[in-house]
């Protein structure tokens, strides 16, 4: 079946703006032009839309979803598939967030004791999950599922105290990162100091250090969409690749 823009609009339930827009930044071209220039659009262009709008329910920007998409390997299926494993996880953590309200006014009530350390639990089970979601397979895969469960139970573990500190690190690298990345030089003191503080936010995680593992933790931050849009969108073009050199550097 085909459909017009009006009718795919009301199908969809997306603006008719939105559909243009798709268009002109090519993440969505129609099949065909009819012979009064209305854009017309077939079953594989309803599928791919409707894919758009999964990941654009999971807050992944638009030329992230285009580079996926685009890939010469994209299984439509497998994507359905992690898609729903992301709906799982997206659930979990809800019911997670939930449950740690629930705790927090029964504490306030004098009903239960609720923990400082607890307070924080469903906070960093939502990271977790969410780091599972989006990087699971590619971590697992190079690391090795002892290594990241080992990873995962340290995490767990964090003191709110050491919590705090991870993000707050977690953070200012991403404020280095924007103003290192201004000196055009990876081997700048400020690009490898900037490595070091990387190095430091992963020790409240990895279980054990090793340069190997850092310069393939590096790699993937330019190889991967997902972990390049993380440091570009806050700290500009070309970040991730800037962190990459420096890291390279600083482990010489």
């Amino acid at each position: 079946m085909e459909y017009t823009v009006d009718a795919l609009s009301r199908l969809a339930g997306v603006s008719k703006r939105t559909l243009w827009y798709y268009d002109e930044i090519e993440l969505l071209t129609p099949k065909r032009k009819s012979s009064n220039g209305y854009r017309i659009y077939g079953e594989y262009e309803i599928d791919r839309l409707q894919l758009i709008l999964f990941y654009r329910n999971l807050d992944m920007p638009l030329d992230t979803i285009k580079q996926l998409l685009n890939d010469v390997d994209f299984d439509s299926e497998k994507a359905l598939l992690e898609h729903r494993q992301r709906l799982l996880a997206k659930k979990a953590q809800i019911d997670q967030l939930l449950e740690t309200i629930d705790q927090t006014l029964a504490s306030k009530k004098g009903e239960i004791q609720f923990s400082d350390r607890e307070k924080f639990v469903g906070f960093k089970k939502e990271l977790l999950d969410n780091n599972e979601v989006y990087h699971g397979s590619e971590i697992r895969e190079k690391y090795g599922n002892e290594t990241i469960e080992k990873a995962n139970q340290k995490f767990a573990r964090l003191s709110q105290d050491d919590y705090k500190k991870m993000q707050d690190l977690a953070a200012k690298i991403l404020v280095d990162l924007k103003t290192a990345i201004q000196t055009n030089d990876s081997a700048s003191q400020k690009a490898l100091q900037l490595a070091q503080l990387h190095k430091d936010w992963l020790a409240y995680t990895w279980p054990s250090y090793s340069k190997e593992a850092h310069r393939e933790l590096a790699q993937m931050y330019v190889d991967d969409p997902r972990f390049t849009n993380y440091y570009d969108e806050p700290a500009g073009s070309g970040a991730a690749e800037f962190l990459r050199d420096a890291i390279l550097n600083y482990l010489g």
